[in-house]
């Protein structure tokens, strides 16, 4: 088989990646990026990225090196390394989710005009469906439907950006002021965009979870085979980021319009902006994509928590088998109680969502580099052999990263707190 012949055969845990991290991160953090403040946005794009590379790459490559999770990796690393994690999941269980099957039903509401239609109803149809796709549909489900999901979404946003640099960005208004970028506001939303920017790093477990899922379909790719898928489902992510950027920039940068902080309503907003540079009859298929970004964006998530979570109660169980891990009504059922969780939350807790998300945020944000530290002692414990841990620029990288994490996160926390 040729290179490109295995390469499009083992694409797919990277591609979960790239649907994942486009949710509201690319949709709306990176188009509001351009808008607000113009191409000085793509620097802290490109350095969050470049810089949290590692963290997310140890996941791969500790699991095509040990045939085990990022998770087995931090049990092995002490059983406190575990309790952390699943304290940062529990987190995320009763927040993220939640968050974003709200964002994905109002932004159905808004594109489709369903009426009076409540936010909470829709996001029960869309529990109830992605958890039926994820239960019978299985891994493989996932996998082929996401390729179609990001190929379209990539090849829309190629044409959309092309359509957008070749018109040139819009003249400034007369009174036009930039937007200051290291004032209080300004030093808060960066912070946001870098810190979620291509994802949160605790994601990098989700990788590792799903590389272990599609070898039991197929033969497993060496580690260089698996470093080149990921790094395919990355750079997408990456170009993504920075296409949602330049859009932003070149159609509303310099014209005082008006955005909101609502995220389903600035979603609504983008999908006019991409109709207005396509045609008015390209509208039901810019908004079918963007609602098919978000769903996967929720399938993906879905799936991932229900999988971090049972790797995290098998392995804190005294007596875990490997059957017990890879028994599918456990994930059957995980499935459906995050869906039943999440819908008690949405519905209990909607106008405080806000707070819960904030909350979330803030801790995701701040854990970020002990995660990361976490990561590379994984692979460059004894259970990698030494020729397959990273080299020594990749090694300075991650410590860069860390570093750069660790200073955000303290002035993030100064920043909320006092």
């Amino acid at each position: 088989m040729s290179r490109t012949g295995k390469l499009l055969r083992n694409l797919g845990p990277g591609l979960l990646f790239a649907s994942m991290a486009i949710g509201t991160s690319h949709l709306v953090l990176s188009t509001k990026a351009g808008a607000q403040y113009g191409w000085l946005m793509a620097i802290p794009i490109i350095l969050a990225n470049i810089l949290k590379y590692p963290f997310f790459e140890f996941g791969v490559r500790y699991t095509s090196v040990t045939n085990k999770t990022l998770i087995e990796g931090y049990l092995n690393r002490g059983k406190g390394y575990l309790w952390f994690y699943a304290g940062i999941t529990l987190l995320t269980t009763f927040t993220i989710l939640a968050a974003l099957y709200t964002v994905t039903a109002g932004l159905f509401i808004n594109l489709f005009d369903i009426g009076q239609s409540s936010v909470a109803t829709v996001a029960l149809w869309l529990f109830i469906i992605i958890s039926a796709l994820l239960i019978f549909g299985k891994y493989k489900f996932l996998e082929i439907s996401l390729k179609f999901v990001v190929s379209i979404l990539f090849v829309a946003l190629v044409i959309t950006t092309i359509l957008v640099l070749l018109q040139g960005p819009v003249p400034h208004v007369s009174n036009f002021k930039p937007t200051p970028i290291f004032n209080e506001v300004g030093v808060l939303f960066l912070i946001g965009l870098m810190g979620w920017m291509p994802t949160t790093v605790e994601a990098s477990s989700w990788v590792s979870l799903w590389s272990i899922e599609k070898w039991k379909n197929q033969p497993k790719p060496s580690l260089k085979e698996s470093l080149q898928e990921f790094n395919v489902g990355y750079g997408i992510t990456a170009i993504l980021a920075l296409f949602f950027m330049i859009i932003g920039w070149f159609t509303l940068y310099g014209t005082n319009t008006q955005l909101s902080d609502n995220a389903v309503s600035f979603a609504d907003q983008i999908v006019l902006l991409f109709t207005e540079h396509i045609g008015s009859w390209a509208y039901i298929f810019i908004a079918i994509s963007a609602f098919a970004t978000m769903f996967s964006t929720c399938m993906t998530a879905h799936d991932a928590i229900s999988r971090v979570s049972l790797d995290i109660i098998t392995l804190l169980k005294e007596k875990s088998t490997v059957k017990d891990k890879n028994n599918k009504l456990y994930f059957s059922i995980g499935v459906i109680l995050l869906a039943v969780i999440n819908f008690v939350v949405i519905t209990a807790f909607s106008a405080n969502m806000g707070n819960l998300v904030a909350l979330a945020t803030f801790v995701s944000f701040v854990v970020a580099p002990i995660i990361g530290y976490m990561n590379l002692k994984n692979v460059t414990s004894s259970e990698v052999a030494p020729n397959l841990r990273p080299n020594k620029n990749l090694r300075l990288l991650t410590y860069m990263g860390i570093v750069f994490l660790s200073c955000f996160s303290l002035y993030y926390f100064y920043i909320v707190i006092f």
